[in-house]
C-alpha cells in the first residue's frame, strides 16, 4: 500500500497487501473468488484486530448506499457499509425508528453487528439482535441470503468477519419515538450498587459514568422515552444525584460540543440515542478501549471488585461507563443466554501501563464470567474466551461450513477459532 492505514485510534496498523474498493456487487463477488485470504473493512472503529490481514482487504465503501424501507413487514434493508447516523437520519424521515443505537453513530451497520456492539436499556439487545435477515457474498463469490428462523441464524449476525461480507443487512423497526435524556452528576458508587437495579431499570437507557478518582459515579445519563412514564428515581431518597445545568461530556473536563442534547429537552430518537452527534468527530482517537459484558446476575458484585482496584485503574482510564443489554439468542453475542451488564473503560493511549490495568481487570473480573468485546483490547487467553460462549464449537462448525477454504480466516480468527494455528 502506499500510505499506512490505521484504524481509528492509532493502534492498529493494517497489513493488507491490497485494498479493494469494488463498485458493484458482481465487482465485489469476482474480488473475493480470486484472493487467497480476504476481510472486509468497515469504518476501522475496533481496537483489536479482528479486521487486520496481511493478505488482502475489501472496503465496501464505493458500493451503492441502499436504504430500502418496508413499512409492511416493518423492517429496513441497509447496504453494509451504511453508518447508523445515515440510516437513522432515513428511516426517521419516513416515520420509523430503531429500538437502539450505539454510542457512537458514525461506525457501519455491518460492522457494528459483526462485533456485537450495542447501546443500553434492560429491555434493548445488542445491535445484531434486530438483525432478520443478512446477504452475503461467500468464499466462492456466490451470494446467500440467510433469515431469522434458518438453520444456524443465530450463528451468523455476529460472526467476527469470518463467514463472508456482509452486503445487505435487514433490521426490525418500529414507529418513530422521541427521546429526551438528562445527566444526574455524583451519585455515591454504595447507593448506586445498593440500588442497582431499579436505578438501571427506571429508563428506556440508563447509563453510569467514572474515572474512579472517588468511589462516584460523577455521570448518571437518564434516557426516557417521551411515550413512557417519567422515571420516578429522582424522588428516591438515595438518589442524591443533582441534575446538569449544562450539556456535559463523558469526561467531564472536556467540550460537550460533540454531544447529544441533555437537559431534559425532548429530540428524535436518532439525536438522543447516541453520546455523540453524527456530525461532530467526538474525540481525536486519543484513547484506547476494553470492554466486558457480566451477566446481570453478578454486576453489583462485579462493579464492587471493581471499585476494589480504583486505585490500580484511574491513572490510566480516561472513563468508565456501566451499561445494562437485554438477553439473545446470538452464539458469539456478549449478550448470549443472559441479560447483562457491560464495564467498558476507555484509556490514555498509552498500550503498556494499559494492558497492564486490563490484566488486572480481567483478574478482578474473572469469577464473574466476564466476556471481552469482540474489537476491543482483551490480555484474556482465547481458550477462557472460548470457555465463555456455550456455542462456540457450533460457531466453528459454521465457519467450516460457509468458508471451507478459510478465505475469510485473519489472525484473530486464528487465534480464536483455530487455536492460533492458520485455517
Amino acid at each position: 500500500m502506499s500510505s499506512e492505514l490505521l484504524n481509528w485510534a492509532g493502534n492498529v496498523t493494517f497489513r493488507a497487501r491490497r485494498v479493494h474498493r469494488p463498485s458493484t456487487l458482481e465487482d465485489l463477488r469476482a474480488t473475493v473468488a480470486g484472493s487467497s485470504r480476504i476481510r472486509a473493512l468497515g469504518t476501522r472503529h475496533s481496537f483489536s484486530d479482528v479486521a487486520d490481514t496481511t493478505a488482502d482487504l475489501v472496503s465496501l465503501e464505493n458500493m451503492p448506499p441502499a436504504i430500502t424501507i418496508d413499512p409492511v413487514a416493518s423492517t429496513v434493508t441497509v447496504a453494509g457499509q451504511v453508518r447508523y447516523a445515515e440510516l437513522a437520519a432515513e428511516l426517521d424521515a419516513a416515520g420509523f425508528a430503531l429500538a437502539n443505537l450505539a454510542s457512537l453513530p458514525h461506525i457501519s451497520v455491518a460492522g457494528a453487528c459483526a462485533t456485537g456492539t450495542h447501546g443500553s436499556g434492560v429491555r434493548n439487545t445488542t445491535l445484531p439482535g434486530s438483525v432478520r435477515r443478512l446477504d452475503l457474498v461467500m468464499a466462492d463469490g456466490d451470494v446467500r441470503t440467510i433469515g431469522r428462523g434458518d438453520p444456524g441464524f443465530p450463528g451468523v449476525p455476529v460472526s467476527l468477519g469470518a463467514l463472508g461480507v456482509v452486503t445487505a443487512v435487514t433490521l426490525d423497526v418500529e414507529p418513530a419515538y422521541e427521546v429526551a435524556q438528562t445527566v444526574h452528576l455524583d451519585l455515591p458508587v454504595a447507593a448506586a450498587l445498593d440500588n442497582f437495579r431499579e436505578l438501571v431499570s427506571c429508563a428506556y437507557s440508563v447509563c453510569l459514568f467514572t474515572d474512579w478518582a472517588e468511589q462516584v459515579f460523577t455521570q448518571v445519563w437518564v434516557i426516557a422515552r417521551t411515550d413512557e412514564p417519567e422515571p420516578k428515581i429522582v424522588r428516591e431518597p438515595w438518589f442524591t444525584a443533582q441534575p446538569a445545568t449544562r450539556d456535559v461530556h463523558p469526561v467531564i473536563t472536556n467540550s460537550a460540543a460533540a454531544c447529544t442534547t441533555q437537559r431534559g429537552i425532548p429530540g428524535r430518537w436518532h439525536t438522543r440515542l447516541s453520546h455523540f452527534r453524527p456530525e461532530c468527530t467526538p474525540s481525536s482517537g486519543e484513547e484506547l478501549q476494553s470492554e466486558y459484558a457480566v451477566p446481570a446476575a453478578h454486576a453489583v458484585p462485579a462493579l464492587r471488585a471493581i471499585a476494589g482496584i480504583a486505585e490500580a485503574v484511574h491513572p490510566v482510564l480516561q472513563i468508565c461507563e456501566v451499561r445494562t443489554v437485554a438477553a439473545d439468542d446470538l452464539w458469539l453475542s456478549p449478550a448470549y443466554g443472559t441479560d447483562t451488564v457491560t464495564i467498558h473503560f476507555t484509556w490514555i493511549p498509552d498500550e503498556r501501563p494499559v494492558r497492564e490495568a486490563i490484566r488486572l481487570v480481567e483478574e478482578c473480573l474473572a469469577p464473574f464470567a466476564a466476556r471481552p468485546h469482540w474489537a476491543k483490547l482483551t490480555e484474556m487467553s482465547p481458550d477462557r474466551v472460548r470457555s465463555l460462549y456455550p456455542r462456540f464449537d457450533d460457531f466453528r462448525s459454521l465457519v467450516r461450513e460457509y468458508d471451507p477454504v478459510g478465505r475469510f480466516a485473519n489472525p484473530f480468527t486464528d487465534r480464536y477459532l483455530h487455536d492460533g494455528s492458520p485455517a
